[in-house]
Parts: C-alpha cells; structure tokens; sequence
C-alpha cells in the first residue's frame, strides 16, 4: 500500500483517567487472505477484493477477544476509569469501510479510527493518547516504541479463545515492565554475575521499561475493583528465579502497582504457565519466548531491548 493519503477521524478528548487501546485491523480481524492477496497482486487487487466483500463479516483475529473483555469492562457497575479502543489502520476510507462493517456487526464499541492508506499509523499514536499499540506491523510497533508508547507486534498464534470472563494480561519483566540492565548483565557476563548484580541492588529500583505505562492504567481499572472479585487479573512471568526475584518485590511494592501473580521461572519454557495462568494476552520481548508463547495463548511480540538489536 505505495499512498500517503492520510484520513483521520477525530481526536481523543476524554480524560486523563481513561486507558486508550489502539489497535490495527489485522490484529483485531483475520485479514491473512486479503493481505496476502495485497503482497501478492499489489493494491488495486486489494482495494477490489475488499469493496467487493464489503457486506462479508470478517473473521475475529488474534486480539479480538482481548479487545472484546476490554470494552466490556464499560459495560460494569461502579466508579470506573472508562476504556476507549481505537482503530488504527493502514488501509484507506474506502477499504476500511469492510472492517467497520464487522466492527458494528460484532458490537464493538469502537467509533475512532485513522486510515492511512498505507503510511505508517504511529503518527497518531500520540494525538490519541494511547497507552497501548497493537498491531501485526512490525514497523509501527517499532515507531511506537521509539515515541514511548507501550506497543507490541500481534503474532499469529491457535491458542484458543478464553471461556473465563475475567480479562487476564501477562508481561514479562526485563525490557517489558522493567528496563534491560539486568539482561545485559546476564548476557555479557553470565547468569552468576545478574544473580550477584540484582542480590547487591536490591534495595535499589529497577528502572523503567515500555510498559510501566501501560500497567499503571491497568492498575487504576484493577483499583477500581475488590482485589479478591476483580474482573481483571494479571501476572508477570519472568525467567528471573531467586535471589534475583527481591528487586522485582521491591520495585513493583515502591512504585504502588498490583500485580496478581509472579511466576519466578528461572528459565522454564513459559507457554505451559501461561496457559495454566489463563493470559488473554501475553508481552515479552524474547523472540524465543514468544515462539513458545504464541502456541498456548495471545502473544505479542515487544521488539525493545538487548535481545531486539
């Protein structure tokens, strides 16, 4: 998609308190046919297949049902910080009118949306006020991460859909909530060196990663509810094991942030716990994790760090 075209909706004017999803279309929908159609056959190919099959209801795609317990969080009793998902999207007005047409036929409350008719969607990452970018572009994901914003690539993955109601989110910790010191630690000087490294810094903070962000909001929605009946519940899943897990403690106890779960792994393969734990959605910047991951639950990929050079 060669055009730069840019067409926008209009802006983001809710408050302060509201968590801002964005998401692209073929992370929301299965778009695998037409888009390989388009990689295939070039544009015009794909701006024809997708007017002609305007009136067909797409299929859900990996993120749906994430986006799906998302909004349904408006739908609940109480003092609760609203949650907005928006639509971010390369393919043009006129293409796009087919993913609009299955976001009403789904009932997804979503009314913003940008179509850039091929140019990059990160421009309005920040007009929105996003705290998370979702997308199956790599590229855009980056440039999100660069304007700091929590972001991650949507892999493809069979794991099916949740039966629970309750929406369930996994990070991992370096270079996803935390900063990536200690990876290169371990990296350039091996694991005995982190361990004594995290054990001699453990009264000290770790620092911060893409996600702080992102689990600060979900924490504001998770303090809206009690925490033993909270319609939200996350984990983080670390391949950290002790003595290197009192810093995590202690960092995540001084910045005020609730986390449900910690699995404290010490290097075992993450795909069987996080299928255990239940995640809608997992964040990991590992590409060998994610591989694991993408087999047992959502996945996406958060290129940031030591291990994404």
């Amino acid at each position: 998609m060669a055009r730069s075209t840019k067409t926008t909706q209009d802006s983001n004017t809710n408050g302060d308190n509201q968590l801002v999803v964005a998401i692209s279309s073929r992370a929301l929908f299965d778009l695998g046919d037409s888009h390989a159609l388009f990689e295939r056959e070039g544009l015009d190919a794909y701006r024809g297949f997708q007017i002609e099959h305007e009136d067909e209801i797409l299929q859900p795609g990996v993120a749906f049902p994430l986006v799906q317990k998302l909004l349904g969080l408006n739908k609940l009793a109480g003092d609760v910080p609203p949650v907005e998902v928006i639509l971010l999207s390369r393919n043009s007005g006129d293409t796009g009118l087919r993913i609009f047409n299955s976001i009403q036929h789904y009932g997804l409350e979503i009314s913003r949306a940008a179509f850039t008719s091929g140019a990059p969607t990160s421009d309005y990452i920040a007009p929105f006020k996003t705290d998370l970018f979702l997308s199956a572009n790599a590229e855009d994901v980056g440039r999100a991460l660069k304007a700091g914003v929590a972001a991650a690539t949507i892999l493809p993955s069979t794991a099916p859909p949740r039966a629970s109601e309750q929406l369930r989110i996994a990070f991992d910790g370096d270079a996803v909530i935390f900063g990536d010191e200690g990876e290169r630690v371990s990296r350039e000087e091996g694991l005995e060196a982190f361990h004594r490294n995290e054990t001699e810094l453990a009264e000290q903070p770790l620092s911060v990663g893409p996600f702080r962000g992102f689990l600060t909001a979900v924490h504001r929605l998770q303090a809206a509810f009690p925490a033993e009946n909270s319609p939200i519940r996350t984990a983080l899943v670390t391949a950290r094991s002790a003595p290197a897990h009192k810093r995590v403690i202690l960092t995540l106890r001084r910045w005020g942030v609730r986390i449900d779960e910690a699995l404290f792994l010490g290097g075992r393969d993450k795909g069987p716990f996080l299928d255990a734990f239940g995640a809608d959605i997992f964040f990991d910047d590992s590409p060998a994790n994610v591989e694991s991951a993408r087999k047992h639950v959502a996945t996406g990929h958060v290129p940031h760090g030591v291990s994404n050079p």
